[in-house]
């Protein structure tokens, strides 16, 4: 058992400490050992795949008499789709930043209905 010295702190047993060491290693090992996969050709594949958008619609389009057309928004060139990405990142951070209390500790940061502000 941990024993509790001051306000908050707690001595860890050695057994816990070495629990914790295992996974951390165990998790490492598996991590770093799984990385060289992603870099194999023989695992990814020397050729690519269709998509959807090529096997399926395009398909159906011209079947149709509807031809590709470009996009309005293109975002295969440069970096507009990381810049619009890092917006909507932002964006998101800002929001969960301000409403934090309220997210994690169901606290809410003004009087609740009904209540009057203290002086």
């Amino acid at each position: 058992m941990a024993r509790i010295i001051g306000i908050g702190h707690r001595v860890q047993s050695a057994g816990s400490i070495r629990r914790s060491l295992a996974v951390a290693v165990f998790v490492s090992l598996v991590t770093f050992s799984l990385v060289p996969l992603t870099f194999c050709q023989s695992a990814s594949g020397a050729e690519t795949w269709p998509g959807v958008d090529e096997s399926v619609v395009e398909k159906f389009a011209s079947e149709r008499g509807r031809e590709a057309h470009s996009p309005l928004i293109n975002t295969d060139q440069g970096d507009l789709l990381l810049f619009v990405f890092l917006m909507a990142g932002a964006v998101g951070g800002f929001a969960a930043g301000y409403c934090w209390r309220m997210l994690l500790e169901g606290k809410a940061t003004g009087p609740a209905r009904g209540q009057k502000k203290r002086k």
